[in-house]
């Protein structure tokens, strides 16, 4: 018979301890308990398996490539974290005694973090003064002077001016409701939005009105996620609206920089600041030495405070959360890029 993992065991558990209920409940539904008998091993140096292993009970020895051995025991704050988090595997891992783990998808664990750490609104970051007689083709001058498309090719403007289609749209239509898949990005021609949160009690709650020339519904799209916010006209209008395979290959791809991790040591070196996007456990636990440590949904707020002369190289454990943080970043004009793969890729140095 299949078992599940406890929920007050898996709560325990780092970085699932983080997720908001509802995704909580989608992570713990797919978390089942292993049984490991002494001797065997979980995984073997070399594997690629794309999973976060979790030791629940019992004791393992890791044996690292040099073949230095380390032991882990459940219930001690190493146990909190995924083993040997690497891929692929640098570590074989063997149960010492009869013990118990969990083996999370780690795609899935991944994105519900991403999920969760871009909660904020659905709200791009193309808004400049509103001017008097915002009609007609307007929005495209907001475009242009943004931050946003200075990393753009012109080329690739061209062509989504090109490629994007115009709405008409009416008082009350909802052009994006919260949890559906992520299908379009959307700039406003004519006419007002609110962006609204369903709570757990079906109330709406306005988090923001947006007026002609802001854009929205970037963040689903950013991180093949949910959305997380609803976006609902409030006047008569027309919205501007681009395809997310024209998001991605014309917007997302130009602004985003991927580096090497030698690559990136190298800027390091020539003075770039390495940012760890993950929450403050997950850095404590195996964040690299000298980085900043700014949670994803803490980015928007303390993206003021950093130097915009310097260039910064944002990580994650895979790159899924990186990318959405060098995006936000991009969009207000600094130099941002993503470690590629992200630390399960990084070759272990320590």
């Amino acid at each position: 018979m299949v078992e599940l993992v406890e929920k007050n065991l898996l709560k325990t558990l780092i970085p699932p301890s983080a997720l908001t209920e509802e995704n909580f409940k989608e992570l713990a539904a797919k978390s089942f308990v292993e049984n490991v008998a002494p001797g065997r091993a979980i995984v073997k140096k070399g594997e690629a398996d794309k999973q976060a292993i979790y030791l629940l009970e019992g004791e393992v020895t890791i044996t690292s490539e040099a073949g230095k051995v380390s032991i882990i025991k459940a219930g001690t704050p190493a146990a909190k974290h995924p083993l040997a988090n690497f891929q692929p595997r640098q570590h074989t891992i063997v149960a010492k005694v009869p013990s118990r783990i969990t083996r999370i998808d780690g795609d899935l664990l991944d994105i519900l973090m991403t999920w969760d750490q871009l909660s904020g609104i659905e709200v791009g970051e193309i808004q400049v003064e509103e001017q008097q007689g915002d009609e007609g083709d307007e929005w495209m001058t907001h475009i242009l002077q943004s931050k946003a498309f200075l990393q753009v090719p012109p080329a690739n403007i061209q062509t989504m001016f090109m490629r994007i289609e115009e709405v008409p749209v009416k008082a009350g239509d909802v052009i994006i409701r919260q949890g559906d898949e992520g299908d379009y990005y959307y700039i406003i021609k004519q006419g007002k939005c609110k962006v609204t949160r369903t709570t757990k009690t079906n109330a709406q709650v306005t988090l923001a009105t947006l007026k002609p020339g802001d854009a929205f519904g970037e963040e689903a799209l950013l991180s093949d996620t949910k959305r997380n916010a609803n976006v609902i006209m409030a006047t008569d209008g027309a919205l501007m609206r681009l395809s997310k395979k024209d998001f991605n290959s014309l917007l997302k791809e130009p602004m985003l920089n991927w580096v090497t991790n030698a690559q990136a040591e190298e800027m390091v070196k020539a003075g770039a600041v390495w940012i760890d996007v993950r929450l403050e456990s997950e850095h404590k636990n195996s964040g690299i030495a000298g980085s900043l440590n700014i949670p994803l949904f803490m980015l928007r707020m303390k993206a003021g405070t950093l130097d915009p002369k310097k260039k910064y190289i944002l990580y994650c454990d895979t790159g899924r959360r990186s990318s959405a943080g060098a995006f936000l970043l991009s969009e207000r004009g600094m130099e941002a890029f993503c470690l590629k793969d992200g630390l399960v890729a990084r070759k272990n140095t320590a």
